[in-house]
């Protein structure tokens, strides 16, 4: 019988996908609609569907992946199971981190102001842009995706093999592979997306700082509409940055700091792994104006149906 403190971290790790799976579901079927009633979608509207896509998509391979190492400890690693899941699921992390970097630079690219020549080259052709953009973090994510399949593959040989030299343990080679290979190549992935990420989230808090004290000189109201843009995609860039340092971190520590499933501290990890991905679209669908007033009805019609 499991002990009751992972029955409840279990609990909520099964109610943050749940929740995460259902709100990147709403965006996505959201779009959707938008997508076949005009036959187009704004670039926006494009990165938006994309990255709630892969999260939805990263979110059922990941319930899967963490019950079943759970459950199946042996049969995981010894069976293609580690080997099949790992090759959606680094896909599909890999294409996440990228679809989110794009987001906050479109988004800095249209509500920042600088008179810089590359950033007005970029303000006018990155929207033109962004098919090829989503298009060529496919194909990165796919090479990426054969990267680390070949690490996966090598643990999976040596586990059947057991060709490992002098008295190293399977375990201690895994573990040697993970650190050695593993982190260096997430490392080395997804510092590029994280940095322009980091970038674009500057240099809007510089315009936002730029606009202030133009106002202040001017003597306005700092409650303009150019200053409320600006607070609005601050707000939501700080806390989609502070939830995408800690899945940049959590991702890279998970190559260094193997947490087996009997271990207390599991499920409590998977939470923190997955925590982006289940809260940041909530912090999308209030941001947005058309996903705000559907989401609003249907937990309208949501509460009327339980209260009948």
């Amino acid at each position: 019988m499991l002990p009751a403190l992972t029955v409840f971290f279990m609990s909520v790790f099964v109610l943050l996908c749940v929740l995460g799976i259902l709100a990147n579901g709403f965006i996505v079927l959201m779009l959707s609609r938008e997508w076949l009633r005009r036959g187009r979608l704004l670039p926006l509207d494009m990165i938006l569907f994309s990255l709630g896509a892969s999260r939805f998509c990263q979110q059922c391979v990941g319930l899967v992946n963490s019950f079943y190492y759970f459950f199946y400890l042996v049969e995981y690693s010894k069976g293609l199971a580690r080997q099949l899941i790992s090759l959606h699921w680094d896909f599909l992390n890999s294409a996440t981190f990228w679809f989110g970097t794009w987001l906050s630079v479109l988004f800095c690219t249209k509500i920042a102001n600088f008179s810089h020549p590359v950033f007005l080259w970029l303000k006018w052709r990155l929207p033109a842009l962004v098919p090829r953009l989503l298009l060529g973090s496919v194909l990165v994510s796919f090479i990426i995706t054969l990267l680390f399949f070949w690490g996966n593959h090598a643990v999976y040989q040596a586990f059947l093999r057991r060709e490992i030299s002098g008295n190293t343990t399977f375990e201690e080679w895994n573990r040697r592979l993970e650190i050695s290979y593993f982190m260096p190549l997430k490392l080395a992935t997804m510092s590029i997306p994280s940095s322009l990420f980091l970038i674009s989230i500057l240099l809007l808090i510089n315009s936002l700082r730029r606009h202030t004290q133009r106002m202040q000189n001017n003597a306005h109201s700092l409650q303009d509409s150019s200053a409320q843009a600006h607070s609005r995609a601050l707000k939501s860039l700080i806390s989609f940055l502070v939830l995408y340092a800690l899945s940049f971190v959590s991702m890279v520590t998970d190559a260094t700091v193997i947490i087996s499933s009997d271990n207390m501290w599991y499920w409590p990890w998977q939470i923190i792994l997955y925590l982006c991905m289940s809260v940041h679209p909530f912090i999308l669908i209030t941001n947005n104006l058309r996903f705000r007033g559907t989401f609003r009805q249907l937990l309208l019609l949501a509460r009327g149906f339980w209260v009948a």
